[in-house]
This record gives C-alpha cells, structure tokens and sequence, in this order.
C-alpha cells in the first residue's frame, strides 16, 4: 500500500467529528423542545415537569448533553491544533453523540407521550435523522473500541 488508508482514516475523522458536532446541535434541540414541553403540559391537574421522576429524567439527559459537547469541543479543539491523538478524539466524541442523540430522541418521543408517537410532532423526524446519524461513520460500539485500541488497550 502507498498510504492511502491514512489519507482516508484522516478524512474520516474529521467527517465523523463535523458529525459528532451535529449529533449534539440535533440532542441540544430534542431536549429544548421537551424541556419546553414538560413547562407547558398539564396533567393530574399540575404541570408534567413538576413529577420527580421525570424531573431526574430530564437531569440525566443534560449532563449526558454536557459531558458529549465537552467531548466533541475537545476533539474540535485537536483539530484546531492539529494534534496527533485527533482520531482518538474523533472516536471519544462519535461514540458520546452517538449515544445521546439516542438518549434524547428516545425522551422526545416517550416524554411527549401520544403525540410524540405521531407524525404530527417533530419527534419522530428527530429520531429517523438519530438514528442515521448513530450508524454513519461507525457506531458507538465501533468508536469505543477504537478508542480503547488506540489508547493501547
């Protein structure tokens, strides 16, 4: 071989990074609108967002939000650099927003309830376009053994 196979693994990184970004902007959005969502719905006489357990639902996906866009901001911040480790950074972030764009498009749809379930809310768009995107350039299962490969494990 002359190489080639780097050229790509190069250009792959950077693809799977610019969509990990994606991933992130897509759950962001998930969550903003069920967030808006749980403030606004009323059932049982009281706001849904005011029940405890969906309360902690709604916490687990933020910090899962977080921890992806600190994950994705450090791999941008390898390429800015043009670090040697950038393809460990691009399988740490692909394989974070893989996972939480899984996460919040589930919580979309369930949080929603019956509406989410229909083609009349955005739910559903958001979880055909979660789930395209977890599989494209390799899924969580294949970043986080590249990862553990790269770092020598």
């Amino acid at each position: 071989m002359n190489g080639g196979a780097d050229v790509i693994d190069a250009i792959l990184d950077r693809a799977r990074i610019g969509l990990a970004a994606e991933m992130v902007g897509s759950a962001s959005e998930a969550f903003e609108i069920t967030s808006e969502y749980l403030k606004t719905r009323k059932q049982f006489g009281q706001v849904i967002g005011g029940f405890q357990a969906l309360q902690h639902r709604a916490a687990k996906l933020f910090t899962d939000l977080e921890l992806t866009r600190s994950c994705v901001l450090a791999a941008l911040d390898a390429l800015d650099r043009n670090a040697n480790n950038i393809a460990e950074y691009a399988s740490l972030a692909k394989a974070r927003a893989s996972e939480t764009v899984h996460l919040a498009s589930n919580e979309m749809v369930q949080l929603h309830g019956g509406i989410g379930m229909t083609d009349e809310h955005d739910a559903g768009l958001y979880l055909k376009r979660a789930r395209a995107t977890e599989a494209l350039y390799g899924g969580a299962s294949f970043h986080r053994d590249r990862y553990a490969t790269l770092l020598g494990f």
